[in-house]
């Protein structure tokens, strides 16, 4: 087998796979919630990285604090991102979950 084909195949299935997973797709910033962080730190957190005012910042730390975790926005995965990194770096665990939109 010619290996410069196999690499083609590989990147092309690669970018079909990304297409399949992100087209039709919804996307969930989800926190969760840990023993280190204060609550003043979650909510400028999200006052800062998720534009979120002060007051929806002090109501989902307090569901993540009581629940375990909260969807602290939704929308495209790649404008998601940059914002679950920024979480992550500032030492919040944050995740990216995806789901198929229904129509």
């Amino acid at each position: 087998m010619n290996p410069h084909l196999s690499h083609k195949f590989e990147e092309s299935e690669e970018q079909l796979v990304m297409d399949q997973t992100t087209e039709g797709t919804v996307a969930y910033l989800i926190i969760y919630n840990d023993d280190h962080n204060t609550f003043d730190w979650v909510i400028q957190c999200l006052m800062d990285v998720c534009n979120h005012t002060h007051e929806q910042s002090e109501q989902l730390s307090l569901i993540i604090h009581f629940k375990g975790k909260a969807t602290v926005k939704t929308g495209p995965f790649d404008s998601l991102k940059p914002m679950k990194d920024a979480l992550l770096d500032r030492g919040l665990s944050a995740v990216i979950e995806t789901e198929v939109e229904s129509r």
